[in-house]
């Protein structure tokens, strides 16, 4: 088995996948990058100077649960180790009238951003709780499944009590009990918001990362979250109005200072998944604050009640592996 350390990446043809492969790939990793588009993908690794013989790239439609599936078992085809999941794609449709449906009929936000990372951290656990202490460069170290959080999903913080559309809020549920199909649309059962529907999937994701700690925490695979602070500009925003993606960054940099580049926003994620520094501590949701500071420290945020209800979280889990058809 070779000492290389292996990472998958989810959405790593753009953005923050792309940047956190490109700086996972100057540490010296195998970065496998797991994308739609394998063409755009090959093209975007080669524009940002990844090498051919630091990547791999493999299909996966996180919508798709049998897509998952099959990424799953083209990974074990390839007989790697695994040393850490980044579970980083995402998709946002705010101007949608009308709930885009999954292949399984769920509500596309939270079929892609929740539902499907949460099949494929369980489908690839083994195979982190194997390489988990494994010896390979830079020495023997823990395994890491890192999700990427967002600051709107977390009302502890300022971005996250934002009340348009909503904040992000559960509620009881009611929408996964009733078993998430058509007319429902929501997590909570309530009508369609779809840039709630987005932070609610992310607030799911912040709250799977914690359930997984609890429940495998003893194995030593770090599970942690992290906002590595306002990437105003970056192609999840494709789908906003075209002044919207323009004035948004300018108000990011010039107006709340929360602005973070693309590049800077891969090397912090990167640090998560691969600085000894964030193995420290699993089950904390990192962060560089909402202001933007020269030289500003990583810190363990808090999380609001709304993602650390331990009832609820136990219930979304249970409500989850059987929408994912692991119950």
């Amino acid at each position: 088995m070779s000492d290389q350390s292996v990472v998958i990446i989810t959405g790593a043809s753009s953005g923050v996948g792309l940047w956190a492969a490109k700086a996972l790939a100057t540490r010296g990793w195998l970065v496998i990058m797991a994308c739609r588009d394998l063409a755009k993908a090959e093209a975007a690794a080669a524009e940002a100077g990844i090498p051919a013989e630091s990547r791999r790239i493999l299909h996966i439609d996180l919508g798709s649960q049998a897509s998952v599936r099959r990424f799953a078992d083209d990974f074990h085809a390839l007989g790697l180790p695994l040393d850490a999941l980044l579970l980083n794609a995402a998709v946002y449709l705010p101007r949608a009238t009308e709930p885009q449906r999954s292949p399984e009929g769920f509500e596309i936000s939270v079929a892609t951003n929740y539902f499907g990372h949460f099949l494929l951290a369980h489908l690839l656990l083994d195979d982190l709780k194997a390489a988990h202490g494994r010896p390979k460069t830079g020495g023997a170290g823990p395994a890491r499944l890192i999700t990427l959080g967002t600051v709107t999903a977390n009302s502890e913080e300022f971005g996250g009590k934002v009340p348009i559309p909503a904040p992000a809020d559960l509620g009881d549920l009611a929408g996964l009990a009733a078993g998430f199909q058509a007319p429902i649309a929501m997590i909570d059962g309530k009508p369609f918001k779809p840039g709630k529907a987005y932070k609610d999937s992310k607030l799911a994701c912040m709250i799977m990362n914690r359930e997984f700690q609890k429940r495998w925490g003893e194995t030593g695979v770090i599970f942690n979250t992290l906002y590595p602070g306002c990437v105003a500009d970056t192609p999840l925003f494709r789908h906003t109005p075209p002044a919207f993606q323009k004035i948004f960054p300018w108000f990011q940099k010039n107006i709340t200072k929360g602005y973070v580049s693309q590049p800077l926003a891969g090397e912090r994620t990167a640090q998560v998944v691969a600085d000894p520094a964030f193995a420290a501590q699993s089950g904390v949701h990192w962060s560089w604050g909402n202001r933007q500071q020269e030289g500003r420290q990583a810190f363990a945020q808090k999380l609001s009640v709304r993602g650390t209800n331990e009832a609820r979280n136990e219930r979304l889990w249970d409500l989850t592996m059987k929408s994912v058809g692991l119950a």
